[in-house]
């Protein structure tokens, strides 16, 4: 078996079938057997040795997903293999089938990227999806919810309740950047706490939720989420959220003058860019924020001047 490589033995047949369960649910095909031959289900002594095998090229993936959900042996006893993403999945209220397609979510091109073996898969064809999804939810739930608005008010709300900044601070709610699995580089440079990977995240994340249960658990979470957003659209008005002009009128009313709006930079490529805007208020910058467009960047830095300039 010149081709085939063992990355797990173990005295259990139990374990055996777990690890494997494991690879399986991640898409790496394995195959089981007991020392010195034979194929599960076997009855393995105490001396026994069960070793599970994959092909050369899948290895190291292998490897991979079988470290990261190590199993602990307390007293002798064979405990379940780790979930790391267990207090993740308490936090959003799902639990998943397949939690390979956690995984999927929450790896980002960088950690894609570094794996030599091919084998990892980042999350961007999942964020298109999980973008979709929660634009028809929102979409909905705005028809649903303000049936005498016009269309302009409608958009200009949803484009709110989606933007960048939005999704960046829900994912902050739900402290996902501790899960998202980065690369080295992105690690260092303070990834988890990126507007722009944490919105990218989250999508993912709604994307995750609809594939492994369909529209109708992908609804409930969109919805249980954006309820106290939504219940401020109800107070403030479609559309009626204007940080710029608030921020303007809160200036004046301290004589403070009008504030200006600078670009700081772009981030990512041209098909994805991302606008860093900042804010100043008598030439002094009180805060920035990302978007996808300047626009959207200059509404959330005028939103997080605001936050800070009535703060105690």
């Amino acid at each position: 078996m010149s081709d085939f490589v063992t990355i797990f033995t173990t005295a259990s047949d139990v374990e055996a079938r777990i690890v494997r369960g494991l690879l399986e649910a991640h898409g790496v095909m394995s195959f089981v057997s007991s020392e010195p031959r034979g194929v599960l289900p076997v009855s393995v002594g105490r001396f026994g040795e069960v070793r599970i095998t994959v092909h050369a090229e899948e290895a190291s993936e292998a490897r991979r997903i079988i470290e990261s959900h190590r199993t602990e042996l307390k007293g002798g006893e064979i405990v379940r293999l780790r979930d790391e993403f267990e207090p993740l999945q308490r936090t959003i209220g799902y639990r998943f089938r397949d939690r390979g397609l956690l995984e999927h979510a929450l790896t980002h091109t960088s950690r894609a990227n570094e794996d030599v073996s091919g084998g990892v898969r980042d999350n961007e064809s999942m964020e298109f999806l999980g973008d979709a999804i929660l634009g028809f939810v929102i979409a909905d739930a705005l028809f649903r919810e303000f049936p005498e608005s016009n269309e302009g008010e409608k958009s200009k709300t949803k484009a709110t309740l989606v933007s960048t900044a939005t999704l960046a601070r829900q994912a902050e709610r739900l402290g996902l950047g501790d899960h998202l699995l980065l690369g080295r580089g992105e690690e260092k440079t303070g990834g988890r706490r990126k507007q722009a990977l944490l919105a990218d995240g989250y999508e993912a994340l709604l994307a995750a939720i609809y594939l492994d249960g369909g529209i109708e658990p992908a609804r409930a979470f969109i919805l249980r989420e954006f309820a106290a957003l939504i219940a401020d659209v109800h107070r403030h008005g479609v559309s009626g959220h204007d940080y710029k002009s608030a921020l303007q009128e809160l200036l004046q009313a301290r004589d403070l003058g009008l504030p200006e709006y600078r670009l700081a930079g772009t981030l990512g490529p041209d098909h994805r860019k991302q606008f860093q805007v900042e804010v100043a208020v008598q030439g002094e910058v009180v805060a920035e924020a990302i978007g996808s467009s300047k626009k959207e960047a200059e509404q959330e830095a005028a939103r997080a001047a605001l936050e800070k300039l009535r703060s105690p």
